[in-house]
């Protein structure tokens, strides 16, 4: 008559709350979690794999149409989808909103009633229930006060009534569960905050000159407030070591953060895997090259000349020049330069060898004295802002704490005393053998109290 009852009221709802209950079921059911956990992890290993915030000619030279990657994936394939970016793309956020709105419901229909199940307690006050437990005894001896310290004395939160007893311990492992979903919410809350507040972007920078932020190829919709603007950075010198067979060891920056009155606020040297940071931003050093070269002819003033990398067909990085040898610029020479450490070589008109020259060397050519005073470096700086980086070291933290909690057992213990009769049952969720072994020895302890006791009495 109650499942009746209870299907009578179930159907006496309006279909808009029975749908919104079902809508409910579906997004708290464990499997969409997994499935849509699996989605992400997919998209997350091809964001891992395929390049992301490249140029479309890079898409077009390394994912042709023929032949295609695995037959299918191709340039027109990987930027129809938005797998050039595919962390910022209104799919992949959606999923992620949607995963997360599956671990909120699911922590309060499933976790937080189940929580509140385990901090209410019951008594067993009837030795039939005690059938139902998979660990319990029947003794003939024993004291709901003797058994009291027993449990106290290995960690159990006990309650008394009467002649019935309830312990608990371990709900900690109950709130576990709640703490990884929580920790799992935050880091997607962390990530979609970055993908919408964050920038990426990209410097090349003279040695000598102060820039500020231009050059970004990847923002969020709010990320202009991230962007420095009270603020620039000034590479005060860029250099390169080089080992001893003339291939790079390490390439630093000695940059400065300024004011616009061009008051230093900041420095550090940074070189690889050590950024400068400063206000949210951190600057990175991927790259370097070649931004222009010193020269001098005859007795003129020093200038300076910009030099542009050159197409090598992918074999070797070159830079190179012009300089005019004359005023009218009738006539000059070719500069050609690999690296920083001054070999270069000279070309004529011709396009036939004249010299190879070191920083501080004069040539005699076309009639004049040229001298190559030194080559100025540039240093290739990666910029980035992603306000949600401490939202995200947060919810690990968070993650990490809850699955340490997880593992804690919530075990339970009932007494009940009638009469001569004593009965002590217990489960536990996880540990089994362990808490088995810790209910025999709470049974031997009330054995061996009752041997003392006999033994005092005689």
């Amino acid at each position: 008559m109650a499942v009746s009852n209870s299907s009578n009221k179930t159907e006496s709802l309006p279909s808009s709350q029975l749908g919104f209950r079902y809508l409910i079921k579906i997004i708290a059911d464990l499997r969409l979690a997994i499935v849509l956990l699996l989605v992400i992890a997919i998209f997350s290993i091809s964001g891992t794999v395929i390049e992301q915030g490249q140029s479309l000619q890079f898409y077009k030279d390394n994912y042709p149409e023929n032949p295609a990657l695995f037959g299918f994936i191709t340039w027109k394939f990987i930027l129809g989808l938005g797998l050039n970016h595919v962390y910022s793309t209104w799919w992949f956020l959606s999923i992620l909103i949607l995963f997360g709105t599956s671990l909120i419901t699911c922590t309060f229909t499933r976790q937080l009633p189940a929580l509140k199940v385990a901090r209410r307690w019951k008594y067993y006050q009837q030795s039939r229930q005690f059938q139902k437990l998979a660990l319990s005894a029947e003794l003939n001896t024993g004291s709901l006060n003797s058994l009291f310290p027993s449990l106290e004395k290995r960690g159990y939160k006990v309650f008394q009534e009467d002649n019935t007893l309830y312990a608990r311990k371990g709900i900690i492992g109950k709130i576990g569960p709640i703490i990884v979903h929580i920790g799992i919410i935050v880091i997607l809350l962390g990530g979609i905050w970055g993908t919408f507040t964050g920038f990426l972007a990209q410097e090349m920078v003279a040695s000598g000159e102060t820039f500020q932020v231009k050059n970004i190829f990847e923002a969020g919709p709010l990320a202009a407030s991230q962007v420095p603007k009270d603020w620039g950075v000034k590479v005060n010198r860029f250099w390169i070591n080089y080992t001893a067979n003339g291939d790079i060891d390490q390439f630093y920056s000695d940059l400065s953060v300024v004011n616009k009155q061009g008051e230093e606020l900041d420095r550090k040297t940074i070189y690889v895997n050590e950024p400068l940071r400063y206000q949210g931003v951190t600057f990175y050093q991927t790259d370097w090259g070649i931004a222009a070269v010193r020269v001098q002819i005859n007795n003129s003033p020093i200038f300076q000349l910009p030099m542009a990398q050159l197409d090598t067909n992918g074999k070797g990085r070159l830079w190179g020049t012009w300089i005019p040898t004359k005023t009218d610029l009738s006539a000059g020479v070719s500069l050609v330069a690999r690296d920083l450490q001054g070999t270069m070589v000279v070309y004529d008109a011709k396009g036939e060898l004249v010299s190879a020259v070191r920083s501080g060397m004069t040539i005699p050519i076309n009639g004049v004295n040229l001298k190559i005073l030194e080559l100025v470096g540039s240093t290739g700086l990666q910029i980035k802002a992603d306000p949600g980086v401490p939202i995200v070291y947060m919810g690990f933290a968070l993650l990490m704490a809850g699955v340490v909690m997880s593992y804690v057992s919530h075990s339970q213990i009932w007494a009940l005393q009638e009469g001569d009769r004593f009965y002590i049952g217990g489960k536990t969720n996880r540990a089994q053998v362990a808490f088995e072994r810790e209910l025999i020895d709470i049974l031997e302890e009330l054995e061996a109290e009752k041997s003392t006791k006999v033994a005092e009495a005689v």
